[in-house]
């Protein structure tokens, strides 16, 4: 006997609160069914993509439930308004009776993606990538002056495959004859029946720019994903077993808006566009987890956009740290200890500064005696210590936006 699908009717007045930001345990998305809501944000750090009122068809609160983190928006009614709701162990049976309603999500969360992180690039480094396979070539020539060949080679093979008639094709093929010894590149030709492939450490799956047709989960290994902007690596995000990604181009069909790159050796589950919709159909689990997952980078990306704003430089190290503590939901119990899988370098990237910039500020943020570099890897000796400082200075600079408020009134 299959389970009924119980979804409940909740109608709220105008001017009602359905969800308030920063409120914990969100359970419950909505689909709005009839009436105008209001989303809105404490500190609204980009304008959203699609405006802040939604309507019939609409659906909110799910990137909160489904990652199951605090709301990072408040919803309000505009009119009168009957909705849906959707409670997280629902979601399961939703996907099966209604994939098309499952595929909206999917789709909504792949565009608020690409645009927060063209927001983050913009914030961060007052500039965006281009993401014409023409920037193949700059991708290529960035890593081969940095001697890193396997990354060069796959990116010169692509701009090759994907900009035949280019006006650095000669060049192109000079780089790639001179580091071809050097380089490991694999999957160049991509077989759309292998669906299990295994990258080396510090080889490219996939390059900012090129055409996008697969997604990937993580089976082992971790993968990092990167942007070049303004001639800087930029590390966006490092990806362990089980974790999901490319699927933005995948489902937009547009090109890749970042790379990614074996961080040690990784085992890949890989789906096209045609295999996935039957992946889809066979296990709507899959839509589940890639739900969840989804959801979860969105919030990251919302405190990523919070993060950079914050005027305090030691600050942002602190609040940085708790963000990936937060992640993956440690416990911070007093003396709880944690190796994060970065070192100085790297979170000084993470943040958007400028080595020189940085290094002044990680200095200071070593001063702090339970916090230390360990085999090239920033280590904690009291999780409890980050939070207590990442707390502080987030409620300074509440503080210092009053303040700035006030004096403008």
């Amino acid at each position: 006997m299959t389970n009924p699908l119980q979804l409940s009717i909740v109608n709220f007045k105008k001017n009602s609160y359905i969800i308030v930001e920063g409120k914990q345990n969100a359970i419950n998305f909505y689909i709005i069914r009839s009436g105008k809501v209001l989303i809105s944000k404490e500190v609204e750090i980009v304008e959203e993509d699609r405006g802040n009122t939604f309507g019939p068809g609409d659906f909110f609160g799910v990137v909160s439930t489904m990652s199951s983190h605090s709301h990072i928006e408040t919803a309000l009614a505009l009119t009168d308004v009957s909705l849906i709701s959707v409670h997280r162990d629902q979601y399961d049976l939703l996907i099966e009776r209604n994939t098309p309603v499952a595929m909206k999500i999917i789709q909504g969360f792949s565009r608020r993606m690409r645009y927060l992180d063209e927001a983050v690039t913009r914030l961060t480094f007052q500039n965006t990538a281009a993401e014409d396979s023409t920037h193949l070539f700059k991708v290529a020539e960035y890593y081969a002056r940095q001697s890193q060949y396997n990354q060069a080679y796959y990116a010169y093979y692509r701009y090759l495959q994907y900009c035949p008639g280019g006006a650095n094709v000669s060049i192109a093929k000079e780089r790639m004859s001179k580091i071809h010894h050097y380089a490991k590149a694999v999957y160049l030709d991509k077989d759309s029946n292998e669906f299990t492939r295994v990258y080396p450490k510090n080889t490219m799956i996939c390059s900012e720019a090129e055409p996008g047709d697969e997604l990937y989960i993580i089976q082992k290994g971790t993968v990092k994903i990167t942007k070049i902007v303004d001639d800087k690596e930029v590390l966006l995000a490092l990806l362990k077993s089980g974790d999901i990604f490319g699927e933005m181009a995948l489902l937009e069909n547009k090109p890749r808006s970042a790379s990614a790159i074996a961080h040690d050796d990784a085992t890949l589950m890989v789906a096209n566009r045609a295999n996935f919709v039957r992946m889809v159909k066979a296990q709507p689990q899959l839509i589940t987890r890639l739900t969840r997952l989804l959801a979860e980078r969105i919030w990251g990306v919302y405190r990523q956009l919070a993060n950079i704003v914050m005027e305090d430089p030691l600050g942002r190290f602190y609040d940085r740290l708790w963000l990936e503590l937060e992640k993956i939901r440690i416990q911070t119990s007093s003396g709880t200890p944690y190796t994060f899988g970065f070192g100085p370098k790297e979170l000084i990237n993470m943040v958007g500064m400028s080595m020189e910039e940085g290094r002044s500020v990680i200095n200071k943020l070593f001063e702090n005696k339970k916090i230390k570099v360990v085999d090239n890897r920033i280590y904690v000796s009291d999780c409890e210590e980050i939070k207590k400082q990442a707390e502080y200075y987030k409620k300074m600079e509440k503080i210092r936006k009053s303040r700035q408020h006030g004096s403008l009134k």
